[in-house]
Protein backbone atom coordinates (compact mmCIF):
# COMPACT_ATOMS: atom_id res chain seq x y z
CA UNK A 1 0.00 0.00 0.00
CA UNK A 2 1.34 3.25 -0.88
CA UNK A 3 2.75 5.40 1.78
CA UNK A 4 1.11 8.55 3.51
CA UNK A 5 1.76 11.47 1.43
CA UNK A 6 3.77 14.41 2.56
CA UNK A 7 2.63 17.93 2.80
CA UNK A 8 5.77 19.32 4.37
CA UNK A 9 6.95 20.30 7.98
CA UNK A 10 4.74 22.91 7.62
CA UNK A 11 1.99 21.56 7.38
CA UNK A 12 2.97 19.14 9.27
CA UNK A 13 3.03 21.06 12.52
CA UNK A 14 -0.27 23.33 11.47
CA UNK A 15 -1.91 19.35 11.39
CA UNK A 16 -0.15 18.77 14.89
CA UNK A 17 -1.65 22.11 16.18
CA UNK A 18 -5.06 21.35 14.87
CA UNK A 19 -5.11 17.88 15.88
CA UNK A 20 -4.52 18.79 19.98
CA UNK A 21 -6.88 21.65 19.93
CA UNK A 22 -10.01 19.28 18.52
CA UNK A 23 -9.01 17.13 21.07
CA UNK A 24 -9.01 19.46 23.94
CA UNK A 25 -12.24 21.31 22.18
CA UNK A 26 -14.02 18.10 21.92
CA UNK A 27 -12.89 17.07 25.32
CA UNK A 28 -14.73 20.04 26.86
CA UNK A 29 -17.52 19.36 24.24
CA UNK A 30 -20.66 21.66 25.85
CA UNK A 31 -18.32 22.38 29.03
CA UNK A 32 -19.35 25.72 29.79
CA UNK A 33 -23.46 24.71 29.59
CA UNK A 34 -22.48 21.81 31.43
CA UNK A 35 -20.77 23.74 34.39
CA UNK A 36 -23.31 26.16 34.19
CA UNK A 37 -26.04 23.44 34.92
CA UNK A 38 -23.73 21.92 37.71
CA UNK A 39 -21.91 24.66 39.39
CA UNK A 40 -24.37 27.20 39.28
CA UNK A 41 -27.60 25.60 38.75
CA UNK A 42 -28.78 27.42 35.78
CA UNK A 43 -32.01 25.98 34.15
CA UNK A 44 -32.81 25.07 30.44
CA UNK A 45 -33.74 29.00 29.83
CA UNK A 46 -30.25 30.29 31.12
CA UNK A 47 -28.57 28.16 29.44
CA UNK A 48 -30.20 28.20 26.22
CA UNK A 49 -29.19 32.55 26.12
CA UNK A 50 -25.24 31.00 27.42
CA UNK A 51 -25.65 29.45 23.75
CA UNK A 52 -27.57 31.52 21.48
CA UNK A 53 -25.65 34.78 23.10
CA UNK A 54 -22.30 33.36 23.65
CA UNK A 55 -22.21 32.45 19.44
CA UNK A 56 -23.91 35.36 18.18
CA UNK A 57 -21.90 37.95 20.47
CA UNK A 58 -18.86 36.04 19.15
CA UNK A 59 -19.82 36.55 15.70
CA UNK A 60 -20.47 39.83 15.93
CA UNK A 61 -17.06 41.17 17.75
CA UNK A 62 -15.52 38.80 14.86
CA UNK A 63 -16.70 40.83 12.19
CA UNK A 64 -13.69 43.63 12.20
CA UNK A 65 -11.30 40.90 12.96
CA UNK A 66 -11.44 39.57 9.43
CA UNK A 67 -10.44 43.03 7.39
CA UNK A 68 -7.66 43.54 10.65
CA UNK A 69 -6.12 39.97 9.84
CA UNK A 70 -6.27 40.20 6.13
CA UNK A 71 -2.96 42.41 5.64
CA UNK A 72 -1.04 41.00 8.84
CA UNK A 73 1.27 37.69 9.27
CA UNK A 74 -1.26 34.67 10.05
CA UNK A 75 0.76 32.98 12.09
CA UNK A 76 1.55 35.69 14.80
CA UNK A 77 -2.30 36.08 14.84
CA UNK A 78 -3.29 32.35 15.05
CA UNK A 79 -1.33 32.22 18.33
CA UNK A 80 -2.42 35.12 19.73
CA UNK A 81 -6.21 33.92 18.96
CA UNK A 82 -4.93 30.39 20.61
CA UNK A 83 -2.92 32.68 23.83
CA UNK A 84 -6.51 34.71 24.40
CA UNK A 85 -8.24 31.80 24.51
CA UNK A 86 -6.25 29.58 26.91
CA UNK A 87 -6.37 32.58 29.24
CA UNK A 88 -9.99 33.25 29.12
CA UNK A 89 -10.93 29.75 30.15
CA UNK A 90 -8.10 29.56 33.06
CA UNK A 91 -10.20 31.48 34.14
CA UNK A 92 -13.01 29.70 35.32
CA UNK A 93 -11.11 26.98 37.38
CA UNK A 94 -9.55 30.05 38.77
CA UNK A 95 -12.82 31.42 39.91
CA UNK A 96 -14.13 28.16 40.45
CA UNK A 97 -11.58 27.05 43.40
CA UNK A 98 -11.99 30.51 45.11
CA UNK A 99 -16.00 30.13 45.24
CA UNK A 100 -16.18 33.44 42.41
CA UNK A 101 -17.38 31.77 39.60
CA UNK A 102 -21.03 33.48 38.07
CA UNK A 103 -23.10 33.08 34.73
CA UNK A 104 -21.93 36.80 33.38
CA UNK A 105 -18.36 35.09 33.40
CA UNK A 106 -19.36 31.94 31.69
CA UNK A 107 -21.21 33.99 29.08
CA UNK A 108 -18.21 36.39 28.87
CA UNK A 109 -15.67 33.72 28.86
CA UNK A 110 -17.66 32.00 25.62
CA UNK A 111 -17.79 35.02 23.67
CA UNK A 112 -13.89 35.63 23.49
CA UNK A 113 -13.46 31.88 22.65
CA UNK A 114 -16.35 31.95 19.77
CA UNK A 115 -14.90 34.98 18.52
CA UNK A 116 -11.08 33.69 18.80
CA UNK A 117 -12.25 30.80 17.63
CA UNK A 118 -13.68 32.41 14.22
CA UNK A 119 -10.45 34.36 14.14
CA UNK A 120 -8.55 31.78 14.22
CA UNK A 121 -10.07 29.59 11.51
CA UNK A 122 -10.08 32.18 9.11
CA UNK A 123 -6.42 33.14 9.49
CA UNK A 124 -5.15 29.51 9.70
CA UNK A 125 -7.70 28.94 5.88
CA UNK A 126 -5.46 31.54 4.57
CA UNK A 127 -2.52 30.74 5.95
CA UNK A 128 -2.96 26.93 4.75
CA UNK A 129 -3.54 28.61 1.18
CA UNK A 130 0.58 30.10 1.29
CA UNK A 131 2.08 26.98 1.49
CA UNK A 132 0.04 23.75 0.15
CA UNK A 133 -0.29 24.14 -3.30
CA UNK A 134 -3.55 24.00 -4.92
CA UNK A 135 -3.84 20.19 -5.86
CA UNK A 136 -3.16 19.44 -2.21
CA UNK A 137 -5.60 21.64 -0.55
CA UNK A 138 -8.14 18.47 -0.53
CA UNK A 139 -5.75 16.20 0.18
CA UNK A 140 -4.87 18.70 3.48
CA UNK A 141 -8.80 19.51 4.37
CA UNK A 142 -9.21 15.17 4.24
CA UNK A 143 -6.41 15.46 6.76
CA UNK A 144 -7.95 17.84 8.62
CA UNK A 145 -11.51 16.49 8.90
CA UNK A 146 -10.63 12.80 9.65
CA UNK A 147 -8.78 14.49 12.54
CA UNK A 148 -11.90 16.40 13.35
CA UNK A 149 -13.95 13.24 13.56
CA UNK A 150 -11.71 10.90 14.91
CA UNK A 151 -11.64 13.72 18.34
CA UNK A 152 -15.51 13.99 18.23
CA UNK A 153 -15.86 10.26 18.34
CA UNK A 154 -13.87 9.78 21.48
CA UNK A 155 -13.50 13.19 23.00
CA UNK A 156 -17.05 13.68 24.41
CA UNK A 157 -17.38 10.19 26.12
CA UNK A 158 -14.14 10.34 28.13
CA UNK A 159 -14.85 14.26 28.64
CA UNK A 160 -18.21 13.04 30.23
CA UNK A 161 -15.98 10.17 32.45
CA UNK A 162 -13.34 12.91 33.49
CA UNK A 163 -16.19 15.29 34.71
CA UNK A 164 -17.33 12.55 36.82
CA UNK A 165 -13.93 11.63 38.00
CA UNK A 166 -12.32 15.11 38.82
CA UNK A 167 -15.55 17.50 38.57
CA UNK A 168 -16.86 19.54 36.70
CA UNK A 169 -13.96 21.76 35.16
CA UNK A 170 -11.31 19.23 34.79
CA UNK A 171 -12.26 19.62 31.13
CA UNK A 172 -12.31 23.31 30.56
CA UNK A 173 -8.53 23.33 32.03
CA UNK A 174 -8.22 20.48 29.46
CA UNK A 175 -9.19 22.63 26.74
CA UNK A 176 -7.30 25.57 27.68
CA UNK A 177 -3.92 24.19 28.15
CA UNK A 178 -4.76 22.41 24.40
CA UNK A 179 -5.07 25.85 23.11
CA UNK A 180 -1.37 26.50 24.34
CA UNK A 181 0.22 23.61 23.09
CA UNK A 182 -1.50 24.58 20.00
CA UNK A 183 0.34 28.01 20.28
CA UNK A 184 3.57 25.87 20.75
CA UNK A 185 2.75 23.79 17.29
CA UNK A 186 1.88 26.96 15.43
CA UNK A 187 5.27 28.63 16.26
CA UNK A 188 7.27 25.54 15.89
CA UNK A 189 6.46 25.80 11.49
CA UNK A 190 9.50 28.20 11.68
CA UNK A 191 10.57 29.93 8.96
CA UNK A 192 10.00 33.85 7.63
CA UNK A 193 6.57 34.54 6.71
CA UNK A 194 5.83 37.30 4.16
CA UNK A 195 4.09 40.48 5.16
CA UNK A 196 0.74 41.12 2.85
CA UNK A 197 1.30 44.00 1.07
CA UNK A 198 -2.05 46.18 1.50
CA UNK A 199 -3.28 48.08 -1.59
CA UNK A 200 -5.33 51.35 -1.54
CA UNK A 201 -3.71 52.74 1.42
CA UNK A 202 -3.05 51.29 5.26
CA UNK A 203 -6.00 51.81 7.17
CA UNK A 204 -8.89 49.92 7.82
CA UNK A 205 -11.63 51.09 5.73
CA UNK A 206 -15.18 50.74 6.89
CA UNK A 207 -15.72 48.73 3.13
CA UNK A 208 -13.15 46.32 4.43
CA UNK A 209 -15.36 45.07 6.88
CA UNK A 210 -18.03 43.78 4.24
CA UNK A 211 -15.31 43.27 1.80
CA UNK A 212 -16.01 39.01 2.29
CA UNK A 213 -19.98 39.03 1.96
CA UNK A 214 -19.30 41.38 -1.11
CA UNK A 215 -16.94 38.41 -2.70
CA UNK A 216 -19.02 36.00 -1.51
CA UNK A 217 -22.67 37.40 -2.85
CA UNK A 218 -20.81 38.14 -6.21
CA UNK A 219 -19.48 35.12 -6.97
CA UNK A 220 -21.76 32.98 -8.84
CA UNK A 221 -20.77 29.60 -7.53
CA UNK A 222 -19.52 30.76 -4.30
CA UNK A 223 -22.62 32.23 -3.48
CA UNK A 224 -25.30 29.18 -3.58
CA UNK A 225 -22.53 27.32 -1.39
CA UNK A 226 -22.67 30.21 0.72
CA UNK A 227 -26.39 29.46 1.69
CA UNK A 228 -26.47 25.26 1.23
CA UNK A 229 -23.61 25.28 4.35
CA UNK A 230 -24.17 28.09 6.12
CA UNK A 231 -28.44 26.79 6.04
CA UNK A 232 -27.56 23.41 6.62
CA UNK A 233 -25.10 23.88 9.27
CA UNK A 234 -27.14 25.61 10.78
CA UNK A 235 -30.10 23.43 10.72
CA UNK A 236 -28.42 20.42 12.04
CA UNK A 237 -26.63 22.58 15.07
CA UNK A 238 -29.59 23.75 16.23
CA UNK A 239 -31.39 20.55 16.01
CA UNK A 240 -29.06 18.97 18.78
CA UNK A 241 -30.05 20.15 22.21
CA UNK A 242 -33.62 19.79 20.85
CA UNK A 243 -32.84 15.95 20.15
CA UNK A 244 -30.77 15.89 23.78
CA UNK A 245 -34.24 16.83 25.26
CA UNK A 246 -36.33 14.23 23.34
CA UNK A 247 -33.54 11.27 23.81
CA UNK A 248 -32.62 12.22 27.54
CA UNK A 249 -36.47 13.32 28.46
CA UNK A 250 -39.82 11.21 26.99
CA UNK A 251 -37.83 8.72 25.49
CA UNK A 252 -35.65 7.55 28.70
CA UNK A 253 -32.28 7.29 27.21
CA UNK A 254 -29.72 6.91 29.88
CA UNK A 255 -26.14 9.36 29.66
CA UNK A 256 -24.31 6.73 28.15
CA UNK A 257 -26.63 5.56 25.31
CA UNK A 258 -27.26 9.53 24.09
CA UNK A 259 -23.19 9.68 23.94
CA UNK A 260 -23.12 6.43 22.27
CA UNK A 261 -25.71 7.61 19.86
CA UNK A 262 -23.51 10.40 18.37
CA UNK A 263 -19.72 8.76 18.85
CA UNK A 264 -20.30 5.55 17.06
CA UNK A 265 -20.97 7.43 13.94
CA UNK A 266 -18.38 9.86 14.24
CA UNK A 267 -16.51 6.40 12.02
CA UNK A 268 -18.42 7.87 8.96
CA UNK A 269 -16.86 11.08 9.00
CA UNK A 270 -13.56 8.93 9.05
CA UNK A 271 -14.21 6.70 6.16
CA UNK A 272 -15.78 9.72 4.39
CA UNK A 273 -12.69 11.87 5.05
CA UNK A 274 -10.26 8.94 3.64
CA UNK A 275 -12.76 8.42 0.54
CA UNK A 276 -12.69 12.26 -0.29
CA UNK A 277 -9.47 12.12 -2.43
CA UNK A 278 -10.18 9.44 -4.04
CA UNK A 279 -14.04 9.79 -5.07
CA UNK A 280 -12.73 13.41 -6.15
CA UNK A 281 -9.83 11.76 -9.09
CA UNK A 282 -12.41 9.75 -9.91
CA UNK A 283 -15.56 11.30 -10.72
CA UNK A 284 -14.27 14.96 -10.39
CA UNK A 285 -14.68 17.58 -7.62
CA UNK A 286 -18.28 19.24 -9.12
CA UNK A 287 -20.04 15.78 -8.75
CA UNK A 288 -18.57 14.67 -5.32
CA UNK A 289 -19.32 17.63 -4.24
CA UNK A 290 -23.40 18.10 -5.15
CA UNK A 291 -23.55 13.98 -4.63
CA UNK A 292 -22.96 14.41 -1.48
CA UNK A 293 -24.52 17.38 -0.86
CA UNK A 294 -27.92 16.84 -1.99
CA UNK A 295 -27.45 13.53 0.46
CA UNK A 296 -26.53 14.95 3.65
CA UNK A 297 -29.55 16.82 3.40
CA UNK A 298 -31.66 13.90 3.32
CA UNK A 299 -31.27 11.94 6.78
CA UNK A 300 -32.14 14.22 9.54
CA UNK A 301 -35.78 13.94 8.90
CA UNK A 302 -35.39 10.36 10.45
CA UNK A 303 -35.01 11.47 13.73
CA UNK A 304 -38.56 12.90 14.21
CA UNK A 305 -39.34 9.19 14.21
CA UNK A 306 -37.50 8.02 17.12
CA UNK A 307 -39.12 5.53 19.48
CA UNK A 308 -37.50 4.42 22.91
CA UNK A 309 -35.65 1.25 23.59
CA UNK A 310 -32.73 -0.62 20.93
CA UNK A 311 -34.97 0.20 18.44
CA UNK A 312 -34.88 3.95 18.69
CA UNK A 313 -31.19 3.82 19.45
CA UNK A 314 -30.12 1.88 16.26
CA UNK A 315 -32.42 4.46 14.19
CA UNK A 316 -30.35 7.70 15.65
CA UNK A 317 -26.92 5.32 15.02
CA UNK A 318 -28.07 4.92 11.30
CA UNK A 319 -29.26 8.49 10.77
CA UNK A 320 -26.85 9.79 12.20
CA UNK A 321 -23.87 7.82 10.20
CA UNK A 322 -25.55 8.89 7.24
CA UNK A 323 -25.46 12.04 7.90
CA UNK A 324 -21.71 11.59 8.88
CA UNK A 325 -20.35 10.05 6.17
CA UNK A 326 -22.02 12.49 3.52
CA UNK A 327 -20.61 15.20 5.63
CA UNK A 328 -16.93 13.62 6.08
CA UNK A 329 -16.85 13.64 2.25
CA UNK A 330 -18.45 16.95 1.44
CA UNK A 331 -16.75 19.15 3.98
CA UNK A 332 -13.18 18.67 2.99
CA UNK A 333 -13.96 19.12 -1.21
CA UNK A 334 -15.94 22.17 -0.12
CA UNK A 335 -13.01 23.46 1.98
CA UNK A 336 -10.55 22.98 -0.89
CA UNK A 337 -12.67 24.12 -3.46
CA UNK A 338 -13.80 27.17 -1.75
CA UNK A 339 -10.06 28.17 -0.81
CA UNK A 340 -9.23 27.46 -4.70
CA UNK A 341 -12.27 29.98 -5.68
CA UNK A 342 -11.14 32.80 -3.23
CA UNK A 343 -7.87 35.07 -3.88
CA UNK A 344 -4.97 34.99 -1.23
CA UNK A 345 -5.74 38.72 -0.23
CA UNK A 346 -9.50 38.49 0.49
CA UNK A 347 -9.58 34.81 1.96
CA UNK A 348 -9.47 36.05 5.45
CA UNK A 349 -12.03 38.51 4.79
CA UNK A 350 -14.01 35.71 2.94
CA UNK A 351 -13.82 32.86 5.98
CA UNK A 352 -14.53 35.21 8.59
CA UNK A 353 -17.95 36.13 6.81
CA UNK A 354 -18.44 33.09 6.32
CA UNK A 355 -18.16 31.87 9.84
CA UNK A 356 -19.59 35.21 10.81
CA UNK A 357 -22.78 34.50 9.09
CA UNK A 358 -22.87 30.37 9.94
CA UNK A 359 -22.55 31.55 13.73
CA UNK A 360 -25.28 33.52 13.54
CA UNK A 361 -27.55 31.87 11.47
CA UNK A 362 -27.10 28.69 14.18
CA UNK A 363 -28.27 31.21 17.04
CA UNK A 364 -31.45 32.41 15.36
CA UNK A 365 -32.30 28.98 14.26
CA UNK A 366 -31.59 27.59 17.87
CA UNK A 367 -33.63 30.57 19.34
CA UNK A 368 -36.43 29.94 16.79
CA UNK A 369 -36.46 26.40 17.46
CA UNK A 370 -36.32 26.65 20.70
CA UNK A 371 -39.75 28.53 21.14
CA UNK A 372 -41.28 26.06 18.09
CA UNK A 373 -40.84 22.87 20.63
CA UNK A 374 -41.57 24.89 24.29
CA UNK A 375 -45.14 25.12 21.77
CA UNK A 376 -45.36 22.38 19.95
CA UNK A 377 -42.88 19.65 21.72
CA UNK A 378 -39.22 18.69 19.89
CA UNK A 379 -40.51 16.03 17.84
CA UNK A 380 -42.35 18.83 16.32
CA UNK A 381 -39.37 20.78 15.60
CA UNK A 382 -37.17 18.24 14.66
CA UNK A 383 -39.75 17.48 11.55
CA UNK A 384 -39.62 20.64 10.60
CA UNK A 385 -35.66 21.35 10.34
CA UNK A 386 -35.87 18.00 9.00
CA UNK A 387 -38.04 19.16 5.90
CA UNK A 388 -36.18 22.68 5.70
CA UNK A 389 -33.10 20.26 5.14
CA UNK A 390 -34.73 18.27 2.22
CA UNK A 391 -34.90 21.89 0.25
CA UNK A 392 -31.46 22.68 0.81
CA UNK A 393 -29.88 20.86 -2.10
CA UNK A 394 -31.99 23.29 -4.09
CA UNK A 395 -29.28 25.78 -2.89
CA UNK A 396 -26.22 23.84 -4.08
CA UNK A 397 -24.79 25.29 -7.63
CA UNK A 398 -26.38 23.57 -10.74
CA UNK A 399 -22.90 22.86 -12.74
CA UNK A 400 -19.28 24.47 -12.25
CA UNK A 401 -18.90 28.05 -14.30
CA UNK A 402 -15.02 28.61 -13.33
CA UNK A 403 -12.32 26.99 -14.50
CA UNK A 404 -10.21 25.75 -11.78
CA UNK A 405 -7.57 22.66 -11.61
CA UNK A 406 -8.63 19.35 -10.36
CA UNK A 407 -6.48 18.23 -7.81
CA UNK A 408 -4.18 15.35 -8.76
CA UNK A 409 -5.09 11.66 -6.91
CA UNK A 410 -3.48 11.40 -3.73
CA UNK A 411 -2.53 8.34 -2.34
CA UNK A 412 -4.05 8.70 0.21
CA UNK A 413 -6.36 11.39 2.06
CA UNK A 414 -6.29 10.12 5.59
Amino acid sequence: MAGRRSLGRPFGWLWAAYGVSACGTWLAFDALPVTAVLVLHSGPAAVSVLAASAAAVGALVAVPLGPWVEFRRKRPVMIAMDLARFAALMTVPAAYALGLLGFAQLLVVSVVVAAAGITFTAAGGAHLKTFVPPEDLLTANARFESTNWTATMLGPPLGGAAIGLFGPVVTIVADAVSFLLSAVGIRAIGGGEPRPVRTGGSRLRAGDLLEGWRHILAHRELRPLFFNTVLVNSLIMATAPLLAVLLLGPLGFAPWQYGLAFAAPCVGGLLGSRLAGPLVARYGRQRVMRTTGILRGCWSLGLAFVGPGTGGLLLVIAVELGLITCMGVFNPVFAAHRLDLTAADRAVRTLSAWSVSAKAVTALLTASLGLLAGVTGPRTAIAVAGLLLLATPLLLPRRDRTPHPEPAPAPSAA
